[in-house]
């Protein structure tokens, strides 16, 4: 069974709304600069944990691990509280578009298409060092 880790280090970002601006009598649907940066960096890591290996073409598993910074405004006893898991990050980014932003990155770059995604799971936590752990493998 294949399995495929990789890690993006940083405050990690959720897909930014769809843009909409009209040419003459067309509207036209964009993503936002900032996302498709964001979404760019993510394939490159995707890219490297993949090395020569083909796009998988069954049906996959993926598990995201979002881990959030505390806010420096929180005191030190409820920083402690955050860091233990008593307190959860019920803040921005929403979890399901941090979960659309990898999943359309890692489109033609790990798996074939995301509707390949038969299993996801996401959570969100905070941690000392923001980013995400990413870990992709094969359904059974």
């Amino acid at each position: 069974m294949m399995q495929i880790h990789f890690q993006v280090e940083g405050d990690p970002k959720g897909k930014g709304r769809p843009r909409f601006s009209r040419v003459g009598n067309f509207t036209k649907v964009y993503t936002d600069k900032q996302t498709l940066s964001y979404e760019a960096m993510i394939a490159t890591f995707a890219k490297q944990a993949m090395g020569v290996t083909d796009l998988l073409e069954t049906p996959v598993r993926v598990f995201l691990y979002v881990r959030l910074p505390v806010p420096q405004s929180y005191s030190k006893k409820r920083r402690e509280a955050c860091l233990s898991g008593f307190e959860k990050p019920c803040k921005k980014p929403d979890i399901d578009n941090i979960a659309k932003t990898y999943l359309d990155a890692m489109n033609g770059v790990i798996f074939v298409d995301d509707t390949q995604v038969v299993d996801l799971h996401v959570k969100k936590l905070y941690a000392t060092q923001a980013g995400v752990n990413v870990m992709v493998m094969e359904a059974e």
